[in-house]
């Protein structure tokens, strides 16, 4: 019985999947001039976006605000019962407004709308009803049409603030390219975030905080074990007598070593059971080309060299540790 009852389930999430998919492709039928008039005036905005709405939307209106803001456009939220008792002296003259709503006609936008043109900032409306009151006072349209809502009895918003959204985010990446904003800007918005990380954090970020084992090629087993169990990284770098990395010995190796030679393996040196020409990195090299070299050639640790002098070594938990993956 419950077979039947979890795959009702299933079909009745995947209808509402498909009917908010279908809403949200027939969006681009609604395009108009007024998009791209749009990008255009808020990319030469002196002042920031406000952005309101009252209910769902104005829940969509937090988000909105928060994609200009992390992209490059400054936004703040404004709620639209708020405005009208106090919040609207958060507005200045070279603001631009962004008002949302789908039926363009509730009291609140009815009483916001009039108050808005007098102080004459321009008023941009993201709504479902063309013929509104909100769409008929703004000076520019962004129709987020929907047919229905996902909801089977039609009433709680789904397709129609799943447009909305998608119109915000539309605007963002717009206004995003029309900018020239840029993965080091989206960088500097985002410095604690994983996505941050990987287009700022640095190899010289990470290995300084790691010791650096290594042994020279003449060294015993013995020395190798000791060297890799206290310096904690799983591995350890063969240096030559210039200090430059010739090979790298890992837990591994020395597992696969004590199997082939057994008690004999105490008779052997580094260089007998090293890895040659093992992978390096500049310490200047971002962190996420070390993530991606781990990931091409299968291995969990990385040298740290600059001209060929060893510096230290870097391992895919650090990278783990900063949110990689």
């Amino acid at each position: 019985m419950n077979n039947i009852k979890y795959q009702r389930i299933i079909q009745r999430a995947k209808h509402v999947i498909e009917h908010e998919a279908t809403s949200i492709k027939a969006l681009t039928s609604h395009l108009s001039t007024d998009f791209a008039k749009c990008v255009e005036l808020i990319s030469k905005c002196k002042g920031r976006v406000i952005v309101s709405g009252i209910g769902k939307s104005a829940n969509i209106a937090h988000k909105i605000v928060a994609t200009f803001n992390s992209t490059g456009t400054p936004a703040i939220f404004m709620h639209a019962a708020d405005a009208i008792h106090g919040d609207l002296g958060m507005i200045q003259k070279d603001d631009i407004v962004i008002c949302l709503s789908k039926s363009g006609n509730t009291p609140e936008i009815k009483v916001l709308i009039p108050l808005i043109k007098t102080w004459g900032n321009k008023l941009i409306a993201i709504v479902s009803n063309p013929e509104s009151y909100l769409a008929q006072h703004s000076d520019f349209v962004l129709l987020a049409h929907v047919k229905s809502e996902a909801c089977p009895n039609n009433l709680a918003p789904t397709s129609s603030s799943t447009a909305q959204l998608v119109i915000g985010d539309a605007l963002a990446v717009c206004l995003l390219e029309e900018n020239g904003f840029s993965s080091k800007d989206f960088a500097k918005y985002h410095p604690g975030g994983s996505l941050g990380k990987k287009l700022y954090l640095k190899v010289n970020d990470i290995y300084v905080n790691n010791e650096a084992p290594s042994v020279l090629e003449t060294d015993s087993i013995d020395k190798v074990i000791i060297e890799m169990t206290s310096k904690r990284l799983g591995a350890t770098v063969v240096l030559n007598n210039n200090r430059e990395p010739i090979g790298i010995i890992t837990d591994g190796d020395l597992r696969r070593m004590l199997h082939k030679y057994g008690a004999k393996i105490a008779k052997l040196n580094a260089s007998n059971i090293m890895s040659l020409k093992p992978k390096t990195i500049a310490p200047a090299t971002m962190a996420a080309q070390a993530f991606r070299i781990m990931e091409e050639f299968n291995i969990t640790q990385l040298i740290v060299a600059d001209k060929n002098q060893y510096l230290g070594m870097i391992h895919l938990h650090d990278l783990i540790k900063e949110g990689f993956i």
